[in-house]
């Protein structure tokens, strides 16, 4: 199990039948994935039942998780999903008159973008965290701040081709921590 990740560490609690790790997995989980199954089923008390159906799921199927896959709330994130789309194509089909609400979608991120930006955002900040200062900061200036090469050598005081090298190796390191 991961250290980072307390829902993992919960799911394999309760691959073991462990109740209180479930209740503590339900308390930590329940609300994103109710707000994941809400934003698709649009109905609150359907979304309440997708809940519990997805807890069920859960205690039956937590020992197929696998940490080094995916982190534990993406995991839960996409067995919410993935149910309450089957809940959605199981619902009979609806008239035009029905779908007018449709006709203004919310182009807002929902639950589940939010909740998977901010893991990967972690993820991203984790893989800074690795690198020196100076590289990390030159990465974050040429790509964030859209400072040219000269810009960064003369603030960082090296040589054009240096920090030619620092940008590359430095983007090579991020992509060998994103891709671990």
């Amino acid at each position: 199990m991961r250290d980072d990740d307390p829902i993992a560490d919960l799911i394999g609690r309760v691959a073991a039948a462990d109740r209180a790790a479930f209740r503590a997995l339900y308390h930590a989980a329940s609300a994103k994935l109710f707000g994941t199954c809400l934003r698709i089923l649009k109905d609150r008390g359907e979304a309440e039942d997708a809940v519990q159906e997805v807890f069920t799921r859960v205690w039956l199927n937590a020992r197929r998780y696998d940490a080094a896959k995916a982190r534990g709330m993406t995991w839960l994130i996409a067995i919410a999903r993935n149910h309450a789309i089957d809940r959605l194509r199981a619902r009979p089909a609806t008239s035009a008159a029905d779908d007018t609400a449709a006709d203004f979608p919310d182009r807002s991120p929902g639950p589940e973008a939010q909740v998977l930006a901010r893991s990967e955002a972690r993820r991203i900040a984790d893989c800074f965290d690795t690198l020196d200062p100076a590289r990390a900061g030159a990465i974050r200036g040429a790509y964030l701040g859209g400072l040219s090469y000269e810009d960064l050598s003369r603030r960082h005081d090296v040589p054009l081709n240096t920090m030619r090298s620092w940008l590359r190796r430095g983007l090579m390191k991020l992509k060998e921590c994103l891709e671990a």
